[in-house]
């Protein structure tokens, strides 16, 4: 079984620095990393480079991560996240000369299907949440069979192929929602066909020795993108855990504003206005106006009954500094938060699914759901499930 594998070759390097054992977890997904990278910069030496800062980040996340990591998944968003940092990073100047290469790399042989699906494949997957797309990426970038995809996922088979139906459905809706309409079974086959190149023969050779040392032996370049990368996904891990702690004092209606301030300080600069195309910008552009201290356009991500219902029930009994003073607390108690599921029930309304240690600060319970609805094309908050 894949991951039962992976797991066992990952403790074996942890734990005796087996270079044959990273040598073989390099030789089994390098195409899927070396795929990623090559659809997001359509040039093979920049996804070279992205595949090696990949493994690298491996070599030294390794100890880090749970031993019911699906490490399949995990490189496949890793190597997502290394190649946009790559892009937005240093492919700025290079972009312009590279265009005439691009409009080569659309490969004459490529299906026409493929050739629509391939720019919109990874921003799609990235809209599923981490059990979808592992199960995306288990069947359709590593050919495992709905058995072994129930089995990576602790789940039966006939549970795996809901899931993996499901998400199937969400990313064809996604790629509709971009004018590219393709039955689901066109869909699947052009994924399964295409999603995975091979990587050139010697970079899998050349990938492990440098990860050996984790890193020491990599190009300048390839260390700051590795550097880069490795403080996004810690920031990003961060970032998350303080929106779900946002969200989730706002679902029982303990305080306001959930941004860390004086002496416990969130610096509100980091955040960044995004909008409320998605769910997760919505949360986004939430803590960034919490972070200004402008309640009002906290308040902009909520449907209009649950604001008024916000302002009536928790901003009207409190004053200013009250609710300055207990949202350094609350964050504080909302690190350790998490989203557990993205549940989508239909096209206009998602429920997030939010567990943490039980907390009075936090989440009396230990958790919670959390509603998010669509109105004329933005996410706002509709209230929580308890």
């Amino acid at each position: 079984m894949l991951e039962l594998d992976d797991i066992a070759l990952l403790s074996q390097y942890t734990e005796q620095n087996s270079e044959e054992a990273f040598a073989a977890l390099v030789t089994r997904h390098i195409n899927k990393v070396y795929s990623v990278a090559l659809r997001h910069t359509r040039n093979p030496h920049h996804a070279e480079e992205i595949t090696q800062a990949v493994f690298v980040i491996l070599a030294n996340r390794s100890r880090h991560l749970s031993k019911n990591v699906v490490l399949s998944g995990w490189l496949y968003q890793t190597a997502r996240l290394t190649a946009v940092t790559f892009i937005r990073s240093e492919i700025r100047r290079a972009r312009r000369e590279e265009e005439a290469h691009r409009q080569n790399m659309s490969n004459e042989t490529e299906p026409d299907d493929w050739h629509q699906i391939a720019p919109l494949l990874d921003s799609a997957m990235a809209e599923l949440n981490e059990t979808d797309r592992h199960a995306v990426v288990l069947r359709f970038f590593d050919g495992k069979s709905m058995s072994e995809v129930g089995a990576a996922l602790g789940a039966s088979e006939d549970a795996a192929k809901m899931r993996l139906n499901r998400a199937i459905e969400k990313l064809r809706k996604s790629f509709t929602k971009h004018g590219v309409v393709l039955p689901t079974t066109v869909l699947t086959a052009a994924i399964s066909a295409n999603s995975v190149q091979a990587a050139p023969a010697s970079l899998a050779t050349s990938i492990t020795t440098v990860a050996m040392t984790k890193g020491v032996a990599a190009s300048g370049s390839t260390l700051t993108l590795i550097k880069t990368t490795l403080k996004i996904m810690a920031w990003t891990k961060l970032k998350t855990a303080v929106a779900v702690g946002a969200i989730a004092i706002m679902a029982i209606g303990t305080a306001t504003v959930v941004i860390r301030r004086g002496e416990a300080t969130t610096n509100h600069s980091t955040f960044t206005f995004a909008g409320y195309a998605t769910p997760e910008a919505t949360i986004q552009s939430s803590i960034w106006a919490a972070g200004t201290g402008d309640i009002e356009k906290f308040l902009a991500g909520f449907t209009p009954p649950e604001r008024e219902r916000f302002r009536s029930r928790i901003l009207a009994p409190k004053s200013a500094d009250e609710v300055r003073r207990r949202a350094i607390a609350l964050a504080n108690a909302m690190i350790g938060y998490r989203i557990t599921q993205k549940e989508v029930l239909s096209d206009d309304e998602i429920h997030l699914h939010i567990t943490a240690p039980a907390s009075p600060e936090g989440l009396p319970s230990g958790k919670t759901i959390i509603i998010l609805k669509r109105i004329a094309g933005e996410w706002k908050r509709d209230g929580n499930i308890d």
